[in-house]
């Protein structure tokens, strides 16, 4: 893929991967703005770029939180001694468990590889649907717990909704973030929990990711995705930092309107057979 193909792409993944906006909405937008064949076709060849962006970004979750991240490996040990009640055991266990539905779901669409779950239509249809069920959330419901004071049934709940983000357009953060503000979590916290479990989730796809590209043996592939990961790593950090700053102050009905105009746009493109 030439250069400023994989440029735009990591750079567009990192900046709309942690947003709550649908990363894989402006995905298919580049793939079809980029790619001379059809976009269905053109998304499902560049399956594992996409999940190397998506591995750049796990990158920059782990660099924004760092200190998070260093507590949740030291934890570990406290853990092993069963001291599950200290800070850092507490916030480890709770990434760990919420992340446990995703990944058996993920493992199940892996194997079954279900056509309609990347049909284009779907995409376009969620971005609309949960932006407005983000936009419900964020304005009805309170802003004032934390993650201190979370209990293993608002992991289930939050854990459960990711599930969710398996169908493209859903949007991973957006999802966890609708439903920790469903139960009265601060925009912070939610956005804060939201990113950590994408430390697993993402790995998880980075890993699947990795062992297909070791079994095509594709050298130039390769090296494409390791480039995409790099890009998608600094515009991924630097989009953690402006939207933790953003939403210090602000709420989320901006993304939830910019979601309606992008599903909208995608299914006025796709019936009018420009995208298809």
């Amino acid at each position: 893929m030439i250069l400023y193909h994989i440029f735009l792409l990591a750079v567009i993944q990192g900046l709309t991967e942690f947003l709550p906006i649908s990363s894989s909405g402006h995905l298919v937008l580049t793939h079809a703005i980029l790619d001379s064949e059809d976009v269905q076709g053109a998304w499902d060849n560049n399956v594992l770029l996409d999940i190397a962006v998506h591995v750049g970004t796990l990158f920059s979750v782990l660099l924004y939180f760092w200190r998070d991240a260093v507590k949740m490996l030291l934890s570990f040990k406290d853990i092993a001694t069963g001291n599950v009640k200290a800070e850092g055991s507490k916030l480890t266990l709770f990434v760990l468990a919420g992340s446990i539905p995703v990944i058996i779901a993920g493992f199940i669409l892996h194997a079954l590889e279900p056509d309609w779950i990347r049909a284009l239509y779907v995409m376009a249809t969620t971005t609309i649907v949960f932006g407005v069920v983000l936009w419900w959330a964020d304005s009805k419901s309170p802003a004032k717990r934390t993650l201190e004071n979370m209990r293993y049934r608002d992991v289930l709940w939050i854990g459960g909704a990711q599930v969710l983000a398996l169908v493209p357009g859903t949007s991973r953060s957006g999802i966890t973030m609708t439903a920790a503000r469903f139960l009265g979590f601060s925009r912070v916290e939610s956005a804060r929990y939201s990113l950590l479990l994408a430390i697993i989730a993402i790995s998880g796809a980075g890993f699947l990711s990795s062992i297909s590209l070791l079994r095509e043996g594709d050298l130039a592939l390769t090296l494409d995705a390791l480039v995409a990961v790099l890009f998608s790593f600094i515009s991924g950090w630097l989009s953690i930092a402006v939207m933790m700053k953003f939403i210090e102050k602000s709420s989320f009905t901006v993304f939830a309107v910019y979601r309606v105009i992008l599903g909208t746009a995608l299914l006025v493109l796709l019936y009018s057979g420009v995208i298809g």
